[in-house]
C-alpha cells in the first residue's frame, strides 16, 4: 500500500472519512448513529483523542481529529473496532428490519480479508489527509459541515443533529463536546 493518506505524523490533525464496507446505509437508524457518537465521546473523555470536526451520514463518517497523547492510529483502530462490534451486535440482537440482508453483505465483505472474523462493517482504508495549514482545516471543516446541505438532507448545517457544525454555533450545542478550531 502506498504512503499516501496513511496517518505518519501521530501528533498532527487529520481528516478521515469511515466507510461502511459497500457504502451500506446503516446509519439511517438512530441506534448506530448514537453508538458512533457516543464512542467519539468516550474517546475524547478516555484516550485523548481531539476531536474538531465530524459528521455522521448514511454511509459513512467524515472526521477531523489528533491524539493528544500521540496515539492517533491506534485510536482510530480501537474505535472502529468497538463501533463495529456494537453495531454487528445491535443489527443481530435488536429490531433491524434489514438484519439478514446487512450481515450477509458484512460476511461477504469479511471473507475478501484474512484479518476478518466474521462480519467486516468499516472498510479498511481511512483515507487520512494531514491538515496541515488553517486552509486546509477550514476547508475540511466546511465539507464537513456542507456534507448534509449538499446531500439535500437539512437546507442549512446547523440543521443537521449529527455533525459538529452546531458546536460552532454561538449559542448552540452538538451532541457531543468537541475541540473547538480557533482560526
Amino acid at each position: 500500500m502506498s504512503d499516501s493518506y496513511q496517518i505518519n505524523d501521530q501528533n498532527a490533525m487529520y481528516f478521515l472519512t469511515l466507510q461502511v464496507v459497500f457504502w451500506l446505509d446503516v446509519f439511517t437508524r438512530e441506534v448506530y448513529r448514537k453508538i458512533v457518537i457516543e464512542s467519539l465521546s468516550y474517546c475524547r473523555n478516555h484516550k485523548k483523542l481531539e476531536v474538531y470536526g465530524y459528521v455522521i451520514m448514511s454511509n459513512h463518517v467524515h472526521l477531523m481529529l489528533s491524539s493528544a497523547n500521540g496515539t492517533l492510529s491506534d485510536t482510530i483502530r480501537d474505535l472502529k473496532k468497538f463501533t463495529a462490534n456494537n453495531i454487528i451486535d445491535s443489527i443481530k440482537n435488536g429490531t433491524e428490519s434489514r438484519r439478514k440482508w446487512l450481515l450477509s453483505e458484512m460476511a461477504f465483505a469479511a471473507r475478501k480479508h484474512k484479518r476478518n472474523s466474521y462480519h467486516q462493517f468499516w472498510t479498511h482504508n481511512n483515507h487520512a489527509v494531514e491538515l496541515s495549514t488553517n486552509e486546509m482545516m477550514d476547508q475540511r471543516l466546511k465539507y464537513i459541515h456542507q456534507n448534509p446541505v449538499k446531500a439535500g438532507i437539512v437546507d442549512g448545517a446547523v440543521d443537521y443533529l449529527y455533525s459538529s457544525a452546531r458546536n460552532y454555533c454561538d449559542g448552540m450545542q452538538g451532541l457531543i463536546e468537541i475541540d473547538l478550531i480557533d482560526f
